[in-house]
């Protein structure tokens, strides 16, 4: 018997999350697993259960949740052999897709019985852990109203990120980027761990999670009339075949910044300061795949 637990966000997203007791008794194949079910009570909870999890010896912990949760659960298994699953329920599901997790729980459930397990990258960007993508600029401050928006989901975002677009302006960053220094001025710079900016969005559809790189995605502000044509590229992913985006794999970066404080870490803002270092750490996070 594999000895899971499931740990859940009962706020994250759009409700998917809701009656998943019945799901998991339902799909999850009783045989094979002993499990139990915690839910999240405050920010930072489900890492804490995680390396309890890691300490109790569980083989898995399986993260019923967004993007959120599930850099909260990795926190606390990176560099263990307890596995990472997901069941997701947010409203990116960044990592979850670039897996091809079902975005349906029952499916999800049903992936976990197979016990297919992978070795992933992890980063680190300023000390802060991140599994599918992080970020400056444009995107952090989005991030940072998204958070403290009443609703969540795809629209909310949208609205936020159209709202703020035509009056935020590029910034100037300096980078060191496995020691070759370089300055460019950029609407934000995402790091991309996964080939997912949330929602099926990709800025860098060849970023893969295994090959012991960050790719630094440099990107310009599209002139606004050009918006309209050029943003159903991100859903295409063909957008990095526009002018507007420079993309350069690393393995550590250091960034100078003289404005803004934002940054954010698989879409949860923190306060990143105006010097980031970032790192990354390879195979160093075990998950359950497809």
């Amino acid at each position: 018997m594999r000895k899971i637990i499931f740990i859940v966000n009962p706020h994250s997203g759009v409700g998917k999350q809701k009656g998943i007791e019945k799901l998991i008794e339902k799909h999850l194949d009783a045989s094979t697993f002993e499990y139990s079910i915690v839910y999240t009570e405050k920010a930072g909870h489900a890492s804490e259960l995680s390396r309890e999890a890691v300490s109790r010896g569980l083989d898995a912990v399986i993260a019923v949740g967004g993007d959120g949760t599930v850099n909260e659960a990795a926190q606390g298994l990176v560099g263990s052999e307890t596995a990472l699953g997901i069941i997701p329920t947010g409203s990116g599901n960044g990592l979850s897709r670039h897996l091809k997790i079902p975005m349906n729980p029952s499916k999800a459930i049903c992936i976990l019985n197979d016990y297919r397990t992978a070795k992933i990258d992890t980063a680190t960007l300023n000390d802060n852990l991140f599994v599918s993508i992080a970020g400056v600029g444009f995107d952090a401050k989005v991030a940072k109203k998204f958070a403290k928006a009443g609703k969540r989901g795809f629209r909310t975002y949208f609205n936020i990120a159209t709202s703020a677009y035509s009056s935020y302006n590029p910034k100037t960053y300096r980078m060191v980027i496995d020691g070759q220094e370089i300055r460019r001025k950029a609407m934000f710079i995402s790091f991309a761990n996964s080939n997912q900016f949330g929602n099926n969005t990709s800025i860098d559809p060849n970023a893969r999670l295994d090959d012991g790189f960050i790719d630094v995605c440099i990107v310009s502000k599209v002139p606004y009339w050009k918006t309209v044509f050029l943003a159903p590229l991100l859903f295409m992913k063909r957008f990095d075949r526009t002018p507007y985006v420079e993309i350069i794999r690393a393995k550590e970066v250091e960034l100078v910044r003289k404005k803004g404080k934002s940054g954010h870490v698989d879409g949860d803002p923190f306060v990143a300061g105006k010097n980031i270092h970032l790192r990354i750490q390879p195979l160093s996070l075990n998950v359950i795949i497809p």
